[in-house]
């Protein structure tokens, strides 16, 4: 499979990765302008943009990018970093491994748009689909039984009008999905709220009536004020829990820093783990152990 059909596989199947690709080559590396490859979540990478100490720090810098959602212009250059190398978007790295040639390489995070489930077919639905695909969320509308929450979902509002809402907001509840919402009155709500099989805990995450208070009348003013809630909510949780940074080591071998994760060559020995740029070096530190403890 071709670098473009696995990356239309993995936007088909919402998972996500980030593109690799690279945007000018000096020789004698071995990248040429062009190249491509993918970054997957486990820090696997299909393609070709470097030798495999290029593709540690593409590894890397990959994830990075893929938890912060931002772009990143990656150098490579062999030798030492000068101070002051760095700049806004763009990021420059000593790769001990190149052979006298630099590479520069656009990484590019391709994160599927959030999920949002809306229950129901009422006017309000609709006009929460209408207005939240502009905002950056792949809104599926559906009916009451057919509402299957996901990890990773960001929301699920129940718009159907007393249609097959307790299943859908019980089961959003249970999965722990961030954002659930009930379009209802407050007495009609408090009614379904109470007759909901889950914690009290659970049930007070609902937001019913969903949406903040706009006085809004119309579908569309009300489909307003729930997907204002939704965002303000979601860049609240951005802001006070930042998704973590990808873990990182340093290889003992050659000194490069390396993301420390399964795909990355890596030993355990003596209950301690030890990370790699590449299986050269990994060859190395096994043949002689002792010589790079202290710096493992």
């Amino acid at each position: 499979m071709s670098v473009t059909d696995t990356a239309a596989e993995l936007t088909r199947t919402r998972e996500p990765f980030v593109q690799a690709t690279v945007v000018r080559a000096q020789k004698p590396t071995s990248a040429h302008a062009g190249d491509t490859a993918l970054v997957r979540a486990d820090g696997s990478i299909d393609g070709f943009v470097g030798g495999t100490c290029a593709e540690a720090s593409v590894r890397e810098y990959g994830l990075m990018t893929l938890s912060t959602n931002q772009p990143l212009l990656l150098r490579i250059v062999p030798g030492e970093v000068t101070a002051g190398a760095g700049e806004e978007g763009a990021v420059t790295v000593a790769n001990p491994c190149l052979s006298g040639g630099a590479v520069e390489i656009f990484l590019e995070p391709r994160v599927p748009a959030p999920r949002m489930l809306v229950v129901g077919d009422s006017p309000v639905a609709e006009a929460l689909a209408t207005l939240g695909r502009p905002l950056g969320f792949d809104v599926q509308l559906v009916a009451g039984e057919q509402a299957v929450p996901a990890v990773g979902d960001a929301a699920l509002v129940v718009a159907s009008h007393g249609r097959e809402e307790e299943p859908a907001l019980t089961a959003a509840l249970r999965l722990g999905v961030p954002y659930v919402g009930l379009v209802a009155s407050r007495i009609r709500g408090a009614g379904v709220l109470a007759s909901l099989d889950v914690t009290d805990e659970q049930r007070s995450r609902v937001h019913s009536p969903a949406g903040l208070d706009i006085g809004g009348r119309t579908a569309a003013e009300i489909a307003l004020s729930v997907l204002a809630e939704i965002v303000a909510e979601r860049r609240a949780r951005e802001r006070t829990a930042p998704a973590p940074a990808p873990a990182s080591a340093v290889d003992p071998v050659c000194g490069m820093t390396v993301a420390a994760v399964d795909s990355t060559p890596h030993v355990e020995l003596d209950g301690t783990t030890t990370w790699f740029c590449c299986e050269g070096c990994r060859k190395a530190f096994l043949a002689e152990p002792a010589r790079y403890a202290a710096a493992s």
